[in-house]
């Protein structure tokens, strides 16, 4: 099975033992060829949102007070990062972020004027879900086998950054203490109990 082959459950990428396909509610079986493509570009999207939330939520509360940006006044748990961003900063963050998006719908979607009412969100038919031919630094094999074992490998880091991420938003929730002070508390208590 490749990337390139026709995109069915059984021949689709990001399969592991001792798992194998994972789709315990059976949404898999009951999809059609272009809405299994678009439940993976939403799997890849999510996943790739995510590995960066799970960097930025470690990085963002590492360098509290003392990054060069906002005059190093951001400070607290990463949850609580966004809302003190200064007035202005946020709407340039939604525009970059809208204009990525733009661009990915642009290679990936059919535009919406040429699409059926009943199909909306339609991927071109030459479309690799999650291909946006970014690849600055030419990791991207050229072998069908090794882009397939590439794309597991993403698939698999991104759904673990999706629990990761899910897991300090509800821990930072919870008790309002930071990822990185949680890992400090956790060591002194260690320490304490030596």
């Amino acid at each position: 099975s490749t990337a390139m082959n026709a995109f069915t459950a059984d021949s689709m990428p990001g399969a592991l033992a001792p798992m194998g396909f994972f789709d315990p509610l059976g949404f898999a079986e009951k999809a059609d060829e272009k809405t299994l493509k678009r439940y993976r570009e939403a799997e890849v999207t999510h996943g790739r949102v995510a590995m960066l939330a799970a960097l930025g939520f470690l990085v963002g509360e590492a360098v509290e007070g003392s990054s060069f940006l906002f005059d190093a006044q951001i400070t607290g748990p990463a949850i609580t990062h966004f809302e003190q961003v200064p007035d202005g900063w946020d709407a340039l963050i939604i525009t970059f972020i809208g204009a990525a998006e733009a661009q990915r719908a642009q290679i990936g979607w059919v535009d919406p004027a040429d699409a059926s009412y009943d199909q909306p969100g339609l991927l071109r038919d030459d479309y690799y879900p999650g291909d946006i031919s970014f690849d600055p630094l030419g990791l991207k094999p050229e072998d069908p086998e090794e882009l397939d074992l590439m794309i597991t490998k993403e698939l698999q880091n991104g759904r673990l950054a999706m629990l990761a991420a899910a897991g300090f938003l509800a821990q930072e929730a919870v008790d309002g203490l930071g990822i990185i002070q949680h890992f400090q508390v956790g060591m002194i208590e260690k320490a304490v109990q030596l």
